[in-house]
């Protein structure tokens, strides 16, 4: 007969084996299923699921994820058939597309970590917040093709003519032309150099003598002038970020180029050789 201690012992082992074993947490080395013995994982998934159009997204969570993991089998059967008779341009193509993705990694995670609400602020002050944001001016124009044409009519502006009727009449600009001339307001540098020199020139309400541009002759009715304003960091953040990103991309291209020991061995090949695909034939 047991012990009291053996017995208790004898009960803590029957209840130990007759527990259910617990399933692991699922992970991304998970394997989901196996191809002629090569593993896809449950991470193989979620990456391809990153990389679906949006609006397989939307498709409910068993559908989208019975699609994926049968895509995949599908891919590893045509893949081990094609491995087999992989010929040098099939391999050539993995290595490009492999060091693309790679190199693209690396761009994608040197943009995303130089946009910080620090960095576009400060990048804003320096563009924005210290400096004069100028004069914006409200113009009108009538835009013919000959300057004979703009002689004609600024003598009948001259003379008294409305300049909006004629605008609608006879400018080439049609887009402008229905609104009588009207281009909105527009700062310096908005403008082509002739158009923007012939405004600076002018006092508000005036129009100008024929001005050459290479859309044709231009005869402009200065409206007003005002004084511009600086945007707000919100209505040029995303002008911002693009800038911090690809100044960052430049100096991380230019940082690694340079610190790659590179060695060229060129010398003597004509350029013209990538055109011989024969090459790769094999």
């Amino acid at each position: 007969m047991l012990k009291p201690a053996a017995r208790l012992g004898a009960v803590a082992l029957s209840l130990a084996l007759s527990a259910p074993v617990l399933a692991a947490e699922p992970s991304a080395e998970t394997v989901v299923a196996t191809v002629n013995g090569v593993d896809i994982t449950l991470g193989h998934m979620i990456a391809l699921r990153e990389s679906l159009p949006p609006q397989y997204l939307q498709l409910d969570d068993e559908t989208l994820f019975n699609g994926i993991l049968d895509q995949i089998i599908q891919q590893a059967a045509l893949a081990e058939a094609a491995e087999a008779d992989m010929g040098t341009r099939d391999k050539l193509f993995l290595d490009n597309q492999r060091r693309s993705y790679l190199a693209g990694t690396t761009l994608e995670e040197t943009a995303a970590s130089a946009v910080t609400d620090e960095a576009v602020q400060s990048l804003y002050d320096e563009k924005y917040a210290n400096t004069d944001p100028g004069t914006e001016y409200n113009a009108a124009h009538i835009l013919v093709a000959t300057e004979d044409e703009a002689k004609a009519i600024k003598a009948e502006l001259d003379g008294g003519a409305d300049f909006a009727v004629i605008a609608k009449e006879k400018s080439t600009d049609r887009g402008s032309a229905e609104a009588g001339g009207d281009l909105g307001w527009f700062g310096v540098g908005m403008m082509v150099k002739p158009f923007e020199d012939a405004v600076l020139a002018m006092e508000a309400g005036t129009v100008s003598d024929p001005v050459q541009s290479d859309f044709g002759w231009h005869l402009i009715k200065l409206n007003e002038t005002r004084a511009a304003t600086a945007p707000t960091i919100e209505d040029v953040r995303a002008e911002l970020e693009g800038e911090l990103q690809g100044s960052a991309v430049e100096a991380k291209v230019t940082e690694l180029t340079e610190a790659a020991k590179v060695e060229k061995m060129v010398e003597g090949i004509d350029p013209a050789i990538l055109k011989n695909t024969a090459l790769i034939e094999n």
